[in-house]
């Protein structure tokens, strides 16, 4: 008996790390789906809780206790995006989820920091098709974003680090360190 297994659709390869399609009609709706809640997300009022959580829990992957994310808040799916306990988003944050973003307890990001799972083949010619790729952020415990800080795909943060404003991060940072620039390096352990 010869088994055949399925072609992977656009949305598994795109979380597998697999050059996909990010025009295929199934994640373009999923992109919808997320715009329109984190549009309904930012238009709540800053005290209404119970609605704000309520959206959230219909964007986010999985989350655990106390999340805050402050208005606006921009994503592409959503469902990619897993956090312990209490997370905080400053204002302006961006994820973009094209693989798996997880955070640990207590992390907190300063306004405008970005995160970006997907990336571009760095060949022209292959760049233009239009395919991209996408490679999973891990963000530690007790990890503090500073303002304006940009996360690179296939990134992880250790435990306990402090990355410094405007900081672009474009390899792995270890636990306990201090580290700032472009490209972001450490420059003090703790």
């Amino acid at each position: 008996m010869n088994q055949h297994t399925p072609p992977m659709t656009e949305l598994e390869k795109m979380i597998s790390g697999e050059l996909y399609n990010a025009g295929d009609a199934e994640l373009v709706a999923a992109r919808s789906k997320a715009r329109q809640l984190f549009t309904q997300y930012n238009a709540a009022g800053y005290d209404d809780k119970e609605t704000k959580t309520a959206l959230l829990r219909q964007l986010l992957g999985d989350f655990k206790g106390n999340i805050d994310i402050q208005s606006p808040f921009y994503c592409d799916y959503g469902f990619n995006i897993t956090a312990g306990d209490n997370l905080f988003l400053n204002f302006n944050c961006i994820i973009l989820d094209c693989a798996p973003v997880t955070f640990g307890d207590n992390v907190f990001l300063a306004p405008n920091v970005q995160l970006y799972t997907a990336y571009h083949p760095v060949i022209a010619a292959e760049r233009i098709k239009g395919p991209e790729y996408a490679a999973p952020i891990t963000i530690g415990n007790n990890v503090w974003l500073g303002g304006g800080a940009i996360v690179c795909p296939g990134v992880t943060i250790g435990d306990n680090t402090t990355i410094g404003a405007g900081s672009v991060v474009t390899k792995d940072i270890p636990a306990n360190v201090v580290a700032v620039g472009n490209p972001c390096r450490v420059i003090k352990s703790l």
